[in-house]
C-alpha cells in the first residue's frame, strides 16, 4: 500500500485551515503512515479486509442470542415450557444459530416498574394492558404494539376462581361468602400485583351485578368490598406468593387467584389438599405480550423476539396454554379444553369501569378506592 504524502498534508492543511502541513509535523506523519502500513503487512490484509473481518465477527457473534422475557407471577410454568418448544423450532429453522431464553417473573406491575428503571428486558408478558403503556410512556414499547401481533397482542386470557381447602369446609360458593364472617381470604397486593387487581375488581364487579337494581348500587357494592377486605389475612407481592401462603404456610380458607394457578394449586402444588370453586361470576383477564424495542433494536434483536411473541399464537403453543389452563385465543383449541376450561359468565373490566387509565386512577392510586375501602377503621 502506499501513502501519498503529499496529499495527506494537503488535506489536513486545508481541514486545519492553513496551506500545507511544516515540514516538522510530514515526517511525523510519514513515520505513522508507514507504521501502520507495517502493521497492516504483518496483519497479512488490507485496510479493506479488516473491515469486513470485523463484520464477519459481529456476525458471527449474532448467531447465538439471549432474550431476556420479563413476564407476570403466574406464568413462570408456562413460559419455561414454551421456551424449550420455540427454542427447538428456531434451531431447526436456523441450524447455524442457537438461542436462548432467559425469564424474569414477579407481580407485573413490579416487573413493569423494573424494566421502566432500566431492567433490560427484550420482551414483556404481562397481564394488564397499564403496565404495558407505562413502558410505551417511557419510550422502551412501540405505541401501535397491540397492532404487532395477533389478536391485540393477547395470546391467551384468563379469569379469577376461588381457591378452597379440601373438601371446602367453609362452604364458600361465590365471592359473596368471602364476606361472611370467620372466612380468612388471601390474595396479592393490588399496589404490585395485577392479578390482586383482577381480584379486587372481579369481587367489585361481582357487587355491581348483584346490586343492580338497586338504587344503592354503589353503596352495597362498597359495603361488600369492605367486609371482604376486613377478612384478608395477607397481601403478599405477587400471586405464586400468595399461593404459597395458602398453600404451604397454610393461610386462610379461601385463595383469589387466576384460573391456571389453581389449576396448578390442585394439581401439583397442593395436590389432595385443595379444591377449586368456580364463583357465578367473574372477571376477563387479558395477558398482553410486546417487544421492547429499545433493547432489542441496540442489541440486533428484534426479529428474534418478534418471532419468540409471534410463536405464541402457534397451534402447538396454544395448546401448550390449554394444557397450562389458560385460555387460548383459538377457539377451536379452546373447545377441545372444554372439560377443564369450561364456560364461565365474566365480564371485561374496561366494559364496566372504564380504560386502564381511569381504573388506575379510581381504584389503585395512593388514596384511591382499594385504600379507602381497606383502611382499617
Amino acid at each position: 500500500m502506499q501513502i501519498n504524502i503529499n496529499k495527506i498534508s494537503s488535506r489536513i492543511g486545508s481541514i486545519a485551515g492553513v496551506p500545507s502541513l511544516s515540514q516538522s509535523v510530514q515526517p511525523r506523519i510519514l513515520m505513522i503512515g508507514s507504521a501502520l502500513t507495517a502493521m497492516m503487512l504483518i496483519a497479512g490484509c488490507s485496510p479493506t479486509q479488516a473491515t469486513q473481518n470485523e463484520a464477519g465477527e459481529s456476525a458471527s457473534a449474532q448467531k447465538d442470542i439471549s432474550l431476556l422475557n420479563v413476564s407476570y407471577d403466574v406464568s413462570r410454568d408456562f413460559y419455561k415450557d414454551y421456551n424449550v418448544l420455540f427454542s427447538a423450532n428456531y434451531q431447526k429453522e436456523n441450524p447455524d444459530s442457537k438461542i436462548d431464553i432467559n425469564q424474569s417473573h414477579g407481580g407485573s406491575s413490579k416487573q413493569a416498574l423494573s424494566v421502566a428503571n432500566g431492567l433490560q428486558a427484550d420482551v414483556v408478558t404481562f397481564n394488564q394492558e397499564s403496565d404495558m403503556n407505562l413502558l410505551v410512556e417511557k419510550g422502551l414499547v412501540a405505541a401501535d404494539w397491540q397492532q404487532a401481533l395477533p389478536n391485540n397482542a393477547v395470546p391467551y386470557t384468563s379469569t379469577m376462581v376461588l381457591l378452597v381447602r379440601n373438601g371446602n369446609p367453609k362452604n364458600i360458593q361465590d365471592w359473596s361468602d368471602l364476606a361472611r364472617n370467620g372466612v380468612d381470604v388471601v390474595i396479592p397486593n393490588p399496589k404490585t400485583s395485577g392479578t390482586a387487581r383482577y381480584a379486587f375488581l372481579g369481587a367489585y364487579g361481582y357487587g355491581l351485578h348483584q346490586f343492580k337494581e338497586s338504587v344503592e348500587n354503589h353503596t352495597k357494592t362498597d359495603d361488600f368490598i369492605k367486609k371482604l377486605l376486613a377478612n384478608v389475612v395477607t397481601y403478599d407481592n405477587g400471586a405464586r406468593a400468595a399461593t404459597t401462603s395458602f398453600t404451604q404456610r397454610g393461610l386462610g380458607d379461601v385463595l383469589i387467584t387466576t384460573e391456571n394457578e389453581a389449576h396448578l394449586a390442585v394439581k401439583q402444588f397442593a395436590k389432595g389438599k385443595v379444591d377449586i370453586v368456580y364463583p357465578s361470576y367473574s372477571i376477563v383477564i387479558k395477558n398482553p405480550v410486546a417487544v421492547v424495542t429499545a433493547v432489542t433494536e441496540k442489541g440486533g434483536k428484534t426479529e428474534a423476539a418478534t418471532a419468540y411473541l409471534k410463536g405464541l399464537w402457534d397451534t402447538p403453543a396454544q395448546e401448550l396454554m390449554a394444557q397450562m389452563y389458560m385460555r387460548p385465543s383459538n377457539e377451536q383449541v379452546l373447545a377441545a379444553h372444554k372439560d377443564t376450561l369450561p364456560d364461565i359468565d365474566t365480564f371485561e373490566p374496561v366494559e364496566v369501569f372504564g380504560s386502564w387509565a381511569q381504573i388506575m386512577d379510581t381504584f389503585f392510586v395512593d388514596g384511591g378506592r382499594f385504600d379507602q375501602l381497606a383502611r382499617v377503621e
